[in-house]
């Protein structure tokens, strides 16, 4: 933990070297442009977590000061996102809001944990296709979940898709201002220009338009209703409900938000870091969404993550340091205590149509375009199979499923071992090899490992020679199967009187032949460059 700490203070010391008056004035107008995206967002987002508006903003404002402040990167801007709101619908219909608040404060723990040991970079072991996957399905969720909102209906169920086909399955009677007022907003959104857009957010617009209209024309709408002034809802967890919750039934909900959580924030760091030039470290941003996650519950906030769509922004309006998360903070602290009469008289509607919007725009379109537009076949089915769970089942069954189908197409891609037999002409050898004996070159390209076993017999079993000259400079990596065969192989060969010699292996390959015994067997003497240090053989004329 000291080394967490000098590391940081080290970090804010270059972060901060240098400032003058023109890059807090930076800062203060950056931070100023985000909190003015994140303020609609923040409501749409409490409401669609099963929460309130107040828990949204509450999260924007608590998480500006500690995810913000504690961060792994300058650029950094947390608080309550859409992806998240897919997996707390279902919870909180399940279990409440306290069943949401503590699967978020164990959530955070597990982050916390996360961070300590150094598990920043797992990240990276999620292939593309599966991360654009499950954003797919988690933006098919957060749209089916606000088609109640949209239409002034109301459904039973506990999961998603259950509750959307509930809305259909008796008399439809949706309420057709609440979705005349929801379709402008989405349409507001989609046709808000986009120069216009840098200085004045247009789910801003759409969210001030339709609450305008709905006052004015006094529509019969579900509103938000009163926002307290005061960052502690009087709906937090405390340790009693805490302890009182159904901790088994919440374990994995709460290891789903942590693994979004973490996917979702170290996405940012990497996709931030690339357009400011600046590298996240992603340990202290998995302990800083891990500290921010276990206070908000406390506070009456839902869980939190990094939002690339609010860091861009703040990037591109010029943050300089993390003043400017900590100064949208005090934003929207003040947004909360002079504009809650204005806020909680938006209409529940025009929230649904931001969310519906938000969830079409946070699809990897780019990735979408180029996986199926050149035809990428494993690559879409990774993408389609991820989707696919993500909104039928779950989101750790579904990274976990597009991990492991994953991981299995690559295995079977590499285990394309390919053994190939060539005869030496005895007119050629020269040297230390009679031209009376029969001698093979045996070409083995591909990685020696448990998948490959069998290509790799087979392809040594079609060798007669008297001598063997196995060419390993195509093996890039063996394993313990692997060489337990290829030792298996030589002894067998060796019993029958044949000589092995190896060449081109390199030092990792090496390293384990002499631990699995076959340097012992065939002796030192037996390895060598390349085959015509092997042999002697003579280049042909």
């Amino acid at each position: 933990m000291n080394r967490f700490i000098s590391d940081f203070l080290n970090d804010l010391r270059k972060e901060f070297f240098g400032y003058n008056a023109a890059a807090l004035q930076q800062d203060v107008f950056a931070g100023v442009t985000v909190a003015a995206v994140a303020l609609p967002l923040a409501l749409a987002f409490g409401v669609g977590s099963g929460a309130d508006a107040a828990s949204g903003l509450i999260t924007a404002i608590v998480s500006a000061f500690i995810i913000g402040g504690l961060s792994g990167a300058s650029f950094q801007i947390s608080g309550p996102t859409g992806a998240m709101t897919a997996i707390l619908i279902p919870l909180s219909v399940k279990f409440g809001i306290h069943g949401v608040l503590a699967a978020g404060a164990i959530a955070g723990l597990i982050l916390l944990l996360a961070g300590l040991f150094r598990m920043g970079k797992l990240v990276y072991f999620i292939p593309a296709p599966v991360v654009a996957g499950f954003t797919s399905g988690i933006a098919v969720i957060i749209a089916l979940g606000q088609m109640e909102n949209l239409l002034g209906v109301t459904s039973e169920g506990t999961e998603t898709l259950e509750r959307f086909f509930e809305i259909f399955s008796h008399s439809f009677s949706p309420n057709f201002f609440a979705l005349f007022i929801g379709i402008a907003s989405i349409l507001i959104m989609f046709f808000w220009p986009k120069r216009w857009a840098s200085k004045i957010p247009g789910s801003l617009v759409a969210v001030a338009v339709t609450t305008l209209i709905a006052f004015v024309f006094r529509l019969p709408l579900d509103l938000v209703g009163d926002i307290p002034r005061t960052l502690i809802h009087e709906s937090r967890l405390t340790i009693s409900s805490l302890l009182s919750s159904r901790l088994d039934q919440i374990l994995m909900p709460a290891f789903s938000i942590a693994a979004l959580g973490m996917i979702e924030s170290l996405l940012c760091g990497v996709a931030g870091g690339r357009m400011k030039g600046e590298k996240m470290n992603g340990d202290r941003e998995l302990i800083a969404q891990g500290i921010g996650n276990i206070v908000l519950p406390f506070l009456g906030g839902v869980p939190a993550t990094a939002a690339i769509a609010r860091s861009s922004v703040a990037i591109k309006s010029g943050c300089r340091t993390r003043l400017t998360g900590i100064f949208q903070g005090v934003i929207l602290l003040l947004s909360m205590f002079l504009l809650s009469p204005l806020m909680s008289r938006i209409p529940l509607s025009s929230l649904a149509g931001v969310l519906i919007v938000t969830a079409w725009r946070m699809n990897e379109w780019h990735s979408i375009r180029y996986i199926f537009g050149r035809k990428f076949k494993y690559g879409a089915a990774k993408f389609l199979l991820t989707m696919i769970v993500t909104v039928v089942f779950d989101l750790t069954i579904a990274i976990a499923a597009g991990v492991i189908f994953a991981t299995v197409m690559f295995i079977s891609k590499i285990s394309d071992l390919q053994v190939s037999v060539a005869e030496i002409d005895p007119k050629r050898l020269q040297g230390r090899i009679p031209p009376t004996k029969q001698t093979q070159i045996i070409y083995i390209t591909g990685p020696l490992f448990f998948g490959s076993i069998e290509a790799f017999e087979t392809g040594m079993s079609k060798t007669s020679g008297d001598v063997l000259i196995v060419s390993l400079r195509g093996v890039p990596y063996i394993d313990t199967s692997g060489v337990q065969t290829l030792y298996e192989i030589c002894s067998k060969k060796h019993a029958d009187g044949v000589e092995i010699l190896f060449t081109g292996a390199n030092q990792k390959v090496r390293d384990m032949m002499d631990r699995a015994g076959i340097t012992l067997l065939v002796g030192t003497q037996s390895y060598f460059a390349n085959p015509f240090d092997a042999v002697g053989l003579m280049e042909s004329e």
